[in-house]
């Protein structure tokens, strides 16, 4: 698998969120690292993603949770930088009422096809955004889109721990992405019909 960069939400997902049991548990994973994670400005997002991506030894994989799905809009648009996917955990709508102020720079994010696979999953009563938004965020960015049932924002308040069904979707996903480098994958085929 390839190495991947972990990107938390404001706050920075704390000791019980599922991001820091995966961290943790891959010695290839490692979390990017902005100013701040309270006070999140874009262009030190962008910018700490570029760095931890561009310190990779091959094209890593994102897992992005909230705010930093938005991020992973946003960068994929100012870099050129080679990824191998991303994981898209809880898309939050920036049209909420529960969407944070502090963080109304993340807000226009790019509606165009992301330049690597991406995956969306989405919780059917996730306080920050309605499935119907990541249904239409997946289709704007050519994400494919899982819908896991309620669990709220996917994160420490949901009781996850480590996730075993969100890791069990991560490696179907990372595998894909794995194929799709491969000429002989048959997914290359299926993904241009």
């Amino acid at each position: 698998m390839a190495e991947i960069v972990i990107l938390p939400g404001i706050g920075g997902s704390g000791e019980t969120h599922w991001q820091t049991f995966w961290e943790r548990a891959n010695p290839r994973a490692r979390r990017f690292q902005p100013k701040s994670w309270d006070q999140p400005d874009l262009v030190d997002w962008i910018e700490a993603l570029d760095r931890a991506v561009a310190t990779a030894d091959e094209p890593p994989l994102l897992v992005a949770h909230s705010l930093a799905c938005l991020l992973v809009g946003h960068w994929q648009r100012a870099s050129s930088l080679a990824v191998a996917g991303a994981f898209l955990v809880s898309v939050p709508d920036p049209q909420s009422e529960a969407f944070p102020a502090v963080v109304a720079t993340f807000a226009a994010v790019p509606e165009g096809r992301f330049r690597f696979p991406s995956l969306i999953i989405a919780s059917s009563d996730d306080p920050y955004g309605e499935v119907q938004y990541a249904r239409t965020r997946a289709a704007q960015w050519g994400s494919g889109i899982v819908e896991v049932g309620a669990f709220g924002h996917i994160n420490s308040g949901s009781g996850l721990e480590d996730w075993p069904s969100g890791l069990a979707l991560f490696r179907a996903f990372a595998a894909g992405t794995e194929c799709m480098e491969q000429p002989t994958c048959p997914l290359r085929s299926s993904s241009h019909s």
